[in-house]
């Protein structure tokens, strides 16, 4: 019986066909555990394993293999990074007639409890991004704070709006069709950088993003695969794309108001 208060029959009565989908790479002492607190919730999911490899790719094929009815397996060859993941997860959920996706990090970071309530608020708002907003606890480390935080301003000045809460959360649901479009019009980082350029990218492309809080915590024995030298770097390197196209976007925007001004 599910109890989790997704209402999967009225939903799918309008046309509202949700799914999850988790990136994964090398977390196996994690997933089992987040896809048990998923499982109740009785909606479809997609975990792609990013080319993790030995024993962390045999960890989740055997809880794929023993949970057909609602989980679905994607492997990639080689290791592409958390973005490429998410769009593998996204394309193959689109092909099999689902409508939007719940991405979910496969660290365990994130409240699944939260899960009808996010997927609720997509249900009333289908052609929206819902974001997840985190509430931090103490375990949060300084140095990601603040590296959020500096993230933030960017993305405010790059979207010239405060409507993006936060871009870094890993924990969203996605109108896939629209998505999908934007994906294939502009290419968005394969790796750390997928989160925040997604999410402006969407923004920019006209979606409506409605932010959601929701708790997140860091687990003492939790792996994290960011690198703060690479990662900072390609962090970096985003933020100059994401200026350049703000200055794009006012530039033409201003042409425009000159043609029509001289009409």
């Amino acid at each position: 019986m599910n109890t989790s208060g997704i209402d999967r029959t009225t939903w799918e009565a309008a046309g509202f066909r949700p799914c999850i989908v988790i990136p994964y790479f090398r977390h196996e002492g994690a997933i089992g555990g987040l896809l048990a607190r998923l499982r109740p919730h009785g909606v479809p999911c997609w975990i792609v394993d990013d080319g993790s490899g030995g024993a962390s790719a045999a960890a989740v094929r055997g809880l794929a293999e023993t949970q057909p009815d609602w989980l679905h397996l994607l492997v990639l060859p080689e290791n592409r990074g958390k973005g490429a993941a998410v769009h593998a997860g996204f394309t193959a959920a689109a092909a099999a007639g689902r409508t939007h996706a719940l991405q979910i990090d496969a660290d365990g970071q994130h409240d699944a409890a939260d899960v009808p309530r996010l997927l609720a608020v997509a249900a009333t708002t289908p052609d929206a991004v819902i974001a997840g907003v985190p509430i931090y606890d103490q375990t949060i480390p300084a140095v990601r704070y603040y590296g959020r935080r500096l993230t933030h301003w960017l993305v405010w000045l790059q979207t010239g709006s405060r409507d993006l809460r936060d871009t870094m959360c890993g924990f969203r649901v996605y109108p896939l069709a629209s998505t999908l479009r934007v994906w294939a019009r502009t290419p968005v980082g394969a790796r750390m950088d997928f989160d925040t350029e997604i999410l402006v990218r969407l923004y920019w492309a006209g979606l409506q993003v409605f932010n959601v809080p929701t708790r997140v915590t860091y687990p003492a024995d939790g792996v994290s695969h960011y690198r703060y030298m690479r990662d900072n770097l390609r962090m970096i390197w985003l933020h100059c794309r994401l200026l350049g196209g703000m200055v794009r976007r006012r530039a033409g925007r201003a042409q425009a108001t000159e043609k029509e001004c001289r009409r």
